[in-house]
């Protein structure tokens, strides 16, 4: 089993090439949103997330936890993004309250699953049933999801077809990319910036000018846990 970080560990990570990034005018709105990452074990939640920040893939984690933060430029809106990334191993070692406290932190969610892997599909409807449940009886607004079909390189092993993929999504009022994190970094940035795309301006502006600070703030009161790890 690998290092389990501290919870207010925080990664920041800077475009390496950030003429390809869009550039805000002074008008443009600065904003936070907090991102939470699920999916089974073994489905490449933790090689996606990372493609998008750095571009570049890995493909060995251990049981590994990490909040990272992240700039990028949508529509006009700069959003600094909080990208949760919690072991699958380590969420069904807990209870069910703190898969909820999850995400009642966060704004949005990315679900992974693997086209390789039917079991990691078969369990999304009940992910989204319970982050809807969760989440929708807050507010009226939409709950921004995308599901992402993972390991599309590895097309002669697939059990989950792209079409079933879409209906899925679509049958959950939810977005959809089917990408390889193992072959490309524009598959992982259409996932986060269209996911960026769906969270709504009320909800951004709830979080501005919060910063990590408050960021881990929030968590600490979320959880309750008493940390000894040092950074």
């Amino acid at each position: 089993m690998g290092l389990r970080l501290p919870l207010r560990r925080s990664t920041s990570f800077t475009p390496d090439h950030p003429a390809l990034m869009e550039v805000p005018g002074p008008a443009a709105l600065k904003m936070e949103a907090n991102v939470l990452v699920m999916g089974a074990d073994n489905v490449g939640k933790s090689a996606l997330t990372v493609r998008f920040l750095t571009r570049r893939f890995i493909g060995e984690y251990g049981d590994m936890e990490f909040i990272y933060s992240h700039n990028l430029t949508v529509d006009g809106r700069e959003i600094l993004l909080h990208i949760w990334d919690v072991p699958s191993s380590q969420e069904q070692a807990e209870d069910g309250s703190s898969e909820e406290k999850r995400i009642q932190w966060a704004d949005s969610f990315v679900l992974v699953y693997s086209i390789c892997d039917r079991a990691s599909f078969n369990i999304l409807p009940l992910k989204v049933q319970f982050i809807k449940a969760a989440k929708e009886g807050q507010c009226q607004e939409k709950v921004p999801i995308v599901i992402v079909g993972n390991k599309r390189d590895l097309h002669h092993q697939r059990v989950v077809s792209s079409e079933e993929g879409r209906l899925l999504a679509l049958s959950l009022d939810c977005g959809f990319y089917e990408v390889s994190a193992a072959e490309a970094y524009h598959g992982a940035l259409m996932v986060f910036h269209g996911l960026a795309k769906l969270i709504p301006d009320t909800k951004l502006a709830l979080k501005k000018g919060t910063g990590i600070r408050g960021i881990v703030k929030t968590m600490s009161a979320v959880f309750a846990r008493k940390r000894t790890d040092s950074l």
